[in-house]
């Protein structure tokens, strides 16, 4: 018997007082990272190369050594804590995806299947396993129980030990227009102001901030208790703040102005895709990513303009988009039968997949992004 797809609103919030942009509550992070969670870290080469200068970088300027402990909050498939088991450092994953934990444990990396709070955080403090090292790499977003996460951040950390945390920049998302990174699967979307508050308000102290070229845009926080003397307030920390200021992230008339940004860029894209049908050509995707159902579904596009996509995960092949009931193909696919345009839906790693698939040119195929606008790539 076939039964309907069920369906959530997308609809974003923000709070006027602290700040945070949010999404209400639609699916329980239980249903989101469940058994099936198709998400493995793994399969992108930049990603691990971004995860192997992280831990370099980490051991480099801390000094983390075989007598600290590094955990990692949502672990994922062990593609970070790998690296810092290569040297020595002892490590632990907590990793609420039983499927994908498991894939950890094949490589040897202890991993917990749970999900972090206060709760988790005092069972690693009982047993004297209070990391040196807490990081959490595109996790805070995934949490609607922010201040229990927090709070379990303050709690498992070692007294002098240093916090990380990674996540998209609100900032580079309103500024390059990058809409289709609102999804359930993340519950909140983080300005400098918004993340530096909620650690506030948990004791925990940001003492320095990077901007990073990841996920279109991220920030990476590092914070430590606030009785914690050992490293100095940086100078990032207050510039960023007042970029952010200056920028009028305090007024609501900053957020409301990016709603016609995202409606114009629905509507070159349609417009795109119906004269290349139009003109007779053949387009595909490439990705199977998140943000590639927000763009599409938000659009109105399914196989009438797009015959199919692709994705390296096998974890993905022989599925369906949801919503718009897109199939999902190897990437071979895309050889055999040679599309026109290959819209690249995960255009934050299109220099990788162009260079994956830098063959498609040989029959004149276009390599095609829609954020930040619709761009037929040189």
């Amino acid at each position: 018997m076939q039964q309907a797809e069920p369906t959530f609103p997308l609809c974003v919030y923000l709070c006027e007082q602290c700040l945070l942009v949010q999404l209400p509550e639609f699916e329980s992070p239980e249903a989101i990272f469940d058994d099936t969670y198709a998400y493995f870290s793994s399969y992108s080469d930049s990603w691990l190369d971004h995860a192997r200068r992280y831990v370099e970088g980490m051991i480099e300027r801390f000094g983390f050594s075989s007598q600290h402990q590094v955990v990692e909050i949502a672990s994922n498939d062990g593609y970070l804590l790998r690296f810092f088991k290569e040297r020595g450092v002892p490590v632990l994953g907590i990793e609420p995806a039983a499927n994908v934990a498991a894939a950890a444990e094949e490589l040897g990396i202890e991993t917990r299947v749970e999900f972090f709070g206060v709760e988790s955080a005092q069972t690693l403090a009982a047993e004297g396993r209070r990391a040196d090292l807490l990081l959490g790499n595109n996790v805070l977003a995934h949490t609607p129980r922010l201040n229990d996460f927090v709070a379990g951040l303050q709690i498992a950390l070692a007294e002098h030990g240093v916090i990380t945390m990674e996540f998209p920049h609100l900032v580079r998302l309103i500024a390059e227009n990058q809409f289709d990174t609102i999804y359930h699967e993340h519950f909140s979307y983080f300005s400098f102001l918004a993340i530096d508050r909620v650690f506030e308000a948990h004791h925990l102290r940001i003492f320095d901030v990077e901007e990073l070229s990841t996920h279109g845009g991220s920030l990476r926080i590092f914070a430590r208790h606030q009785a914690d003397t050992s490293h100095p307030v940086t100078d990032r920390v207050a510039a960023l703040r007042t970029r952010e200021q200056e920028l009028g992230l305090e007024s609501p008339d900053y957020y409301r102005a990016f709603a016609e940004q995202v409606r114009e860029t629905k509507r070159k894209l349609l417009e795109f895709l119906i004269d290349a049908k139009r003109q007779g050509r053949s387009v595909v995707g490439y990705g199977a990513p998140a943000k590639g159902n927000t763009l599409l579904n938000y659009c109105g596009i399914g196989t009438d303009f797009l015959d199919y996509t692709v994705d390296r995960s096998p974890h993905k092949q022989g599925r369906f988009l949801p919503g718009s009931r897109i199939p999902i193909h190897a990437p071979d696919r895309i050889r055999e039968t040679r599309p026109d345009d290959l819209l690249i839906l995960p255009w934050n790693l299109r220099r990788e997949i162009m260079e994956q698939m830098a063959d498609v040119r040989d029959w004149g195929c276009r390599f095609v992004i829609a954020i930040p606008e619709v761009t037929v790539l040189d």
